[in-house]
């Protein structure tokens, strides 16, 4: 008789294998890549960060077509889960956005372009204001049309890149003609530093934003971005605007992360061989094995956004991807199409050409690739090509 631990563990490896067979059953037998994105993670994760938020309301950034993921299948997902509010960088991803719900309020962070107010019309979009000369266009549009349109008044406390500076606030507060003129339905402003909790500029970027905006009428505002949403109410004004904490990215430099990881990217062996101790792999003959050595070539590049700076070169620590339970170490630079991997020790079963190698997910995060690379998991998870095919799940 099995004992219970075994009954299971059983019934996971079971559980395991129904839901990999399910996943197989939406890949294309030529797919050569496949970016699989968990919708019931990414609920779970504004879930959490909507807790997490206090009395402020929980927006969603979902710019950059949902950092990479598809921003109709985001966006969806998230208005189910409850968000009502949204940010994009562009008109063109905010008209897009307006198709999966008439009722979201959506904010548009590049502001006003030049002559650009007639493409908001019949939208129902707020640009993120962050100079005179846009606000000044905002109302003049809106007087034309006889309205006083929502918008967004971003002032600057400190990452010095949008934004009107103290100088211009002060101006604007002289100026209520274009004040009386539009409806501010929201003043903002970014943080640069979030993401070390007790890095000064914090408490100056918020100090500092307490002083502008009792310059202005008053109206909600919005301080904290991802981490920002962590550090505390008084960080957290009337409404939060978390952006790659949503699909499971680190908030925080050097501390755990308690968000669920939302995507994984898996890539089929197009090759397996065997390399003599002595000979090299890859570009300019980088990487020299020291001893015999299987060799995996696996369909995933820097053209599909496995960056090239994860490449492992002689004894320098490289990127682990995962065939089943075994590890498998990233070998010789990555190329524009190409990967290849270390499988020795392996089982020749799985090692196999056509078989599926997990090279990004809960076990290799965005984070543990981007550290390695030097640089940050928003990069990465916005230049997944779109050559990967994509598949939604809904796996809790």
């Amino acid at each position: 008789m099995r004992t219970a631990t075994e009954r299971v563990t059983m019934q996971q490896s079971d559980d395991v294998a129904a839901r990999t067979d399910a996943r197989q059953a939406l890949v294309p037998a030529d797919a050569r890549a496949v970016l699989t994105i968990n919708l019931a993670a990414l609920r779970a994760n504004w879930a959490t960060l909507n807790r997490k938020s206090g009395a402020a309301e929980c927006a969603g950034v979902i710019k950059a077509d949902a950092y990479g993921l598809g921003l109709d299948e985001i966006g969806t997902a998230l208005r189910d889960e409850g968000c009502k509010t949204f940010f994009v960088a562009t008109l063109a991803e905010a008209r897009r956005l307006r198709g999966i719900d008439p009722s979201i309020v959506i904010y548009v962070l590049d502001g006003l372009l030049p002559g650009a107010a007639p493409h908001y019309a019949g939208y129902d979009l707020r640009p993120c204001l962050g100079s005179l000369d846009e606000i000044a266009e905002w109302t003049a549009y809106g007087r034309m049309k006889g309205a006083k349109l929502p918008a967004a008044v971003h002032v600057d406390t400190g990452i010095n890149r949008l934004g009107l500076p103290a100088a211009d606030v002060e101006r604007l507060a002289a100026a209520p003609d274009l004040l009386a003129d539009f409806s501010c339905s929201l003043v903002m402003s970014h943080l640069a530093c979030a993401d070390e909790a007790a890095h000064k500029m914090n408490l100056a970027q918020r100090t500092l934003f307490d002083v502008l905006r009792a310059k202005l009428p008053p109206a909600p505002a919005s301080l904290a971005n991802s981490a920002g949403t962590f550090l505390g109410p008084d960080f957290q004004y009337d409404l939060v605007r978390p952006g790659i904490a949503l699909f499971g990215g680190r908030a925080f430099v050097g501390e755990a992360n308690p968000m669920q990881w939302v995507v994984e990217l898996r890539a089929r062996i197009l090759q397996v061989r065997d390399v003599p101790e002595g000979d090299t792999v890859g570009y300019g003959a980088s990487y020299r094995c020291d001893r015999p050595t299987k060799v995996a070539t696996i369909a995933c590049g820097y053209a599909d956004g496995f960056l090239r700076a994860i490449s492992r070169v002689d004894r320098t620590a490289g990127a682990v991807g995962f065939i089943g339970p075994h590890a498998v170490p990233v070998i010789g630079r990555v190329s524009m199409d190409l990967i290849t991997l270390d499988v020795t020790g392996v089982p020749p079963t799985l090692a196999r050409r056509g078989a599926w190698v997990e090279v990004l997910g809960s076990r290799t995060t965005i984070d543990d690739l981007t550290d390695r690379a030097g640089t940050i998991g928003y990069e990465l998870l916005t230049r997944l090509g779109r050559r990967v095919h994509r598949v939604y799940v809904d796996e809790d």
